[in-house]
């Protein structure tokens, strides 16, 4: 079971955007990386194109390993662990170690 999914919002907790908040908007589980929306930004030259025909410098979101980010509950909107709570289906879910609610 994966820990940090898409659309989790998470915080980062080390790197230069620590402290900030984002949602999740791509997971890549073989190398172990979050891409955080509006977070990591880096700059990359782009060639001019139809779609772009301006071409130039754009902002765009890299990957964050994700032992730099954290779950934030939503219950208390605080940061918080994650636990695994089996269903009487047999199906999994995802409790937050804080509040004991599902995440």
């Amino acid at each position: 079971m994966l820990t940090i999914k898409k659309d989790d919002i998470v915080k980062v907790i080390a790197g230069k955007d620590k402290g900030k908040t984002g949602k999740v908007i791509g997971v890549h589980p073989d190398t172990n990386r979050v891409v955080v929306e509006k977070l990591n930004l880096v700059k990359k030259a782009q060639r001019k194109t139809q779609g772009n025909p301006q071409g130039g410098l754009i902002d765009i979101e890299a990957p964050i390993h994700r032992s730099n980010v954290m779950l934030i509950d939503k219950k208390t909107n605080k940061t918080t662990r994650f636990g695994v709570r089996i269903l009487k289906d047999g199906s999994k879910v995802r409790i937050s170690k804080k509040s004991g609610e599902e995440i």
